[in-house]
């Protein structure tokens, strides 16, 4: 329902995706930024841009254009909404990498108008020297097993599955570049930034995000609610709607939405998929998918619609929403009950991640 705004509103967000690349040691690769006093010592990457297909893509990207090298992507490590801090909204990506191959090495080239030096470090290392945000997004990726990722954070700190996996650790005192020994650092000019911060905020393309949440019935039924129909949506979706992006997020979006659209009050469960969705109008959304879990049908009789958002809802098996719903939406759906099944059967990773509701492959090249 909520989250409908103008080009530049509060309701969207910025996006960025950076990338974990280990040495054969297992140590990780940062860089020195030319124009970042403050926060001078961070993870290779950057924002999204409209030519990016995903925030995957990205990340890609940013290395090919950062560092000289097409890296080989593994599975996302985390996602991590974060508010406030001076800038906007922004849900920033992190993927894991395969360590650099020696052909890999021998192009590594940072580009020099933003990579002061660099140095692979250990975790002990990383977490003093990055920023206190970055330094509790990337140590709870390091700290947490592989197979309960894509971890899922808020202001870098883990909610949803995530807590079982990440103990609570203090982050040490932030040392920014004191002590470490850094490669092609020698006479590399300050750079100025290319635009005063709020300018440069300001000029950064931005997204969507919308929270749904899964509920079904003991039978298996899912719960799904009739849009007033319009011409540019389905008129059957999961409920839920928009983030508001710049006072809360996805989880608490869940929760509003399913109090506005059902007349419940209802926790969001685990995070099941994230859905990088591009419309025909070149917008982009981020769809987080959390799980509602199970209904009776007491609370089912106890539904209130808003009448001016929604005209109808009902349990569908997975045959019969196949029918009335959207291609995409279709495949999220698909997708988001066989997370919810394999976590069932023991299973404790993350969302699933997707392109168009379709899963992502990790690999040396991006399409």
């Amino acid at each position: 329902m909520s989250g409908s705004v103008g080009a530049d509103g509060g309701g969207r967000l910025l996006a960025a995706a950076g990338v974990l690349l280990p040495d054969e040691r297992g140590r990780i690769l940062v860089v020195r930024l030319t124009y970042d006093r403050k926060h001078p010592i961070a993870i290779p990457g950057g924002g999204w841009e409209p030519s990016d297909g995903s925030p995957r893509q990205t990340a890609f990207r940013e290395i090919a254009e950062e560092l000289g090298v097409r890296p080989e992507l593994g599975p996302l490590a985390c996602v991590d909404w974060s508010l406030g801090n001076g800038r906007p909204p922004i849900a920033a990506h992190l993927y894991w990498a395969a360590p650099l191959r020696g052909e890999q090495l021998s192009v590594f080239r940072p580009q020099a108008t933003e990579v002061g030096g660099w140095a692979w470090l250990t975790d002990r290392q990383l977490a003093s020297a990055l920023p206190p945000r970055l330094s509790r997004r990337v140590t709870a990726c390091l700290t947490a097993p592989r197979g309960a990722g894509p971890l899922e954070l808020e202001d870098s700190r883990p909610v949803g599955h995530t807590v079982t996996h990440v103990p609570p650790v203090p982050p040490p005192p932030y040392a920014r570049a004191a002590g470490l020994e850094l490669s092609g650092s020698g006479g590399t000019a300050q750079q100025r930034p290319p635009l005063e911060r709020e300018a440069y905020y300001a000029s950064l393309p931005r997204i969507r995000a919308k929270a749904r949440m899964l509920f079904t019935d003991p039978a298996g039924r899912v719960l799904l609610v009739r849009l007033r129909p319009r011409e540019d949506r389905p008129y059957w979706t999961l409920p839920g709607g928009g983030v508001e992006a710049d006072r809360e997020m996805p989880r608490a979006a869940a929760r509003r939405e399913t109090r506005e659209e059902l007349g419940w009050e209802r926790e969001p469960g685990r995070l099941l998929a994230l859905d990088w969705s591009a419309g025909p109008d070149g917008s982009v959304a981020m769809v987080y998918v959390f799980d509602g879990g199970e209904v009776t049908a007491e609370l089912l009789g106890r539904i209130t619609l808003p009448p001016e958002e929604l005209v109808d809802w009902g349990m569908f098996t997975a045959a019969e929403a196949r029918e009335v719903l959207s291609e995409q939406a279709r495949c999220r759906l698909e997708a988001a009950l066989a997370v919810r099944a394999a976590g069932r059967d023991g299973g404790g990773g993350g969302p699933v991640e997707l392109v168009g509701g379709r899963a992502v492959a990790a690999g040396p090249s991006v399409a």
